[in-house]
């Protein structure tokens, strides 16, 4: 016997896990999900040993906020043992992170604040009789930035079956959103606008059964309606608005609604949506791709809807040095005109195609030289590209910062101008600020030049804080956060760090939390969103919630139910379309519980409910917090169904990292 444990006290000092015991790390990371990077094995995220507190450690995972990690211990494992930090590379940082441990639903293990260069804690629990075992990072409530964390030592003793990766209970996708009726139903934006003079393109949102017939009363001159496809074409010499009667019927019956038309100086009055290559794409765009998700936009039903736009991001250009046939040719034309490759060899012909289908369609761009691809971007050409774009028909510019440097200035051989920003150069901004300003200035004065409406998306990651200037500079929409990937941490990590931007988000200039991970995504290598269900509706919910531009970034040919009901829910896209422009805040915060809620145009109050944390909890929105008084009436969005009246509050019960989506209107 005592020879035995000698032998076993060897084999640990050497670094090996013996029988009935496995390290966390050997069990395979494939099912973490994390706010950034890959899970690392024996590794800290960014690839170095791991470290934490000056001792290196040769076991455990190395992981980013926000982190989660399920184990099935399948009832037979005795202890879990780890010691758990931020990673020493990030020594200096503002890195903060907290450890949780959950098992079978209940919180065993917290490590309360754990900041850069803190002393790691130790964590030894008995977990014998326990199944699922659920190992969390938070961001501590303050972001994800440098939120390198390790489980160092990560290692579970056992006595019955060896533990697996979880989860033990697989999450169901309960479709919630009920059918559209047979009879008509118009839904889709109230309000629209465009510049005097310029094409207007509109389609009547509408569901029910077909055929059905469209009409249209008070639509100002130079606007015609083609009765069979609901779409309304021409132009509005005139500014002002006009208040338009429209009209959707089929043999079950007629349904009227008013649409506002806005002739002036804004468009974008309700946030885009619509759809984006990238997502699903990646470089591997082309113009029959492009049809496609248009064909597939339309013959899904989302059009009727209120879906819209058909986006073609990066490698629509030629590449700088591929060697793929397909992106190869020449850069531009004789006069500078920017060339398309060969994947799209007609731009006109395509961006016809899709408005003849009622879509609206964009294009990319980056303000360097070149795009995040190594493609051809608009540097010294922007006035150019503005042309090309605009007499190709396209209706959308997203603005990629890559390869974009401020010495970039003295080589121009073009003039252009950076009027948009002019009161910043004269009360003297901070040098840093105009250089995060000026690109995008000079490609605002380049479209302002065009006899067409061009819906301006910065895309620059929240640098310089945009959502403070991106208004005056003329942007529609901005990019507040970096890159999306599909995993509770990244999305849950961006959406719920824009309360405080509210302030700077109305009509015609939104903040944009980037593009939906929902359905089949991938970058090029497709696969179903590693959201789960609940997940899934928590970032619907939001970005409705946050009057984000919603651009699907799924394959549209490979759309499933529960992604279908997701994306056509009109009570619920309504909270993101409401005139009124009115970008939620968070009224109230307990631990991973939030309440957030937003204005809308009729007086009412869209609330969502959430519970970041990993078990199911019950959540209560006050009307305290709210600034209500008296009975109300509250009615469940999702399974669009009134729920009754309450006097003081509403409490429901929200699963882990979902949501209950309510609109809150005074009782009669």
């Amino acid at each position: 016997m005592k020879t035995g444990h000698i032998g076993l006290a060897l084999l640990l000092g050497a670094g090996w896990a013996a029988a009935g015991e496995v390290w966390v790390a050997d069990l395979g990371l494939g099912n973490m999900a994390q706010g950034y990077g890959a899970p690392q094995k024996n590794k800290s995220v960014d690839k170095h040993p791991l470290k934490l507190g000056g001792r290196t450690f040769e076991h455990g995972v190395g992981t980013h906020a926000e982190s989660i990690f399920e184990l099935d211990l399948q009832g037979g494992a005795d202890r879990f043992t780890a010691v758990v930090g931020v990673d020493d590379e990030v020594k200096g940082s503002a890195a903060s992170v907290e450890f949780k441990v959950t098992a079978d639903g209940k919180e065993v293990f917290t490590s309360g604040l754990k900041k850069a260069g803190m002393e790691p804690s130790k964590i030894d629990l008995d977990v014998r009789g326990v199944k699922g075992l659920l190992l969390e990072v938070t961001d501590a409530g303050d972001g994800i930035n440098f939120d390198h964390a390790d489980w160092a030592d990560a290692k579970i003793t056992f006595h019955g079956a060896k533990p697996v990766v979880g989860p033990a209970q697989k999450e169901e996708a309960v479709i919630l959103t009920p059918k559209a009726p047979a009879t008509p139903r118009i839904n889709g934006a109230r309000i629209t606008g465009v510049r005097p003079g310029h094409p207007f393109l509109y389609m009547i949102a509408a569901t029910g059964e077909r055929p059905m017939t469209f009409a249209a009363a008070g639509l100002p001159a130079g606007l015609r309606l083609d009765a069979h496809t609901g779409i309304i074409k021409g132009s509005v010499a005139q500014p002002g608005t006009y208040k338009a009667e429209l009209v959707a019927k089929n043999a079950r019956g007629a349904v009227r609604r008013e649409l506002r038309i806005v002739v002036g100086d804004q468009i974008a009055l309700t946030p885009p949506m619509g759809w984006n290559s990238w997502n699903c794409f990646a470089h591997a765009i082309s113009a029959e791709k492009v049809k496609a998700a248009a064909k597939a936009m339309v013959e899904s039903g989302l059009t009727q809807h209120g879906w819209t736009y058909i986006n073609i991001d990066d490698f629509w250009e030629c590449h700088k040095d591929s060697k793929d046939p397909t992106l190869q040719g020449p850069h531009r034309d004789a006069e500078g005109h920017i060339m398309p490759n060969p994947r799209f060899p007609d731009m006109k012909g395509l961006t016809d195609y899709v408005h003849d289908l009622g879509l609206k369609v964009g294009l990319y761009s980056s303000p360097g030289p070149w795009t995040c691809g190594d493609c051809v971007a608009s540097y010294d050409h922007e006035e150019l590209d503005a042309q090309s774009y605009a007499a190709w028909g396209f209706d959308y510019l997203k603005y990629d910062w890559c390869s974009y440097s401020p010495g970039m200035e003295k080589t121009r051989t073009r003039p252009v101008s950076f009027a948009p920003m002019a009161k910043y150069l004269t009360n003297g901004a901070p040098a840093k600020l105009v250089h995060n300003m000026r690109p995008y200035a000079v490609m605002r004065a380049a479209l302002d030049k065009q006899n067409r409406d061009i819906l301006f998306s910065f895309c620059q990651y929240g640098m310089g804080e945009v959502w403070t200037w991106g208004e005056e500079l003329g942007g529609n929409c901005w990019r507040t956060t970096g890159d999306i990937t599909d995993t509770w941490g990244s999305m849950a990590g961006i959406g719920f760090s824009q309360h405080g931007h509210e302030a700077y988000a109305g009509p015609g200039h939104w903040n944009d939390p980037d593009m939906l991970v929902v359905g089949q995504v991938g970058w090029g290598h497709l696969h179903p969103s590693k959201l789960t269900p609940n997940e899934q509706y928590t970032h619907i919910s939001l970005w409705c919630l946050l009057c984000s531009p919603l651009l699907i970034g799924c394959d549209m040919t490979q759309f499933d139910d529960f992604t279908l009901s997701l994306l056509t829910n009109d009570e619920v896209l309504e909270i993101n379309q409401d005139p009124l422009g009115k970008q939620a805040g968070r009224v109230s915060k307990d631990g991973n519980l939030e309440v957030w809620a937003k204005k809308m145009e009729d007086g009412s109050l869209a609330v969502g409910l959430f519970n970041r944390g990993a078990v199911a909890c019950r959540v209560t929105a006050k009307w305290s917090d709210l600034g209500l008084a008296g009975k109300q009436r509250v009615r469940d969005l999702w399974r669009q169904q009134d729920i009754g009246e309450f006097d003081s509050q509403f409490e429901a019960a929200v699963p882990r990292h979902g949501v209950v989506l309510v609109r809150i209107w005074p009782a009669k």
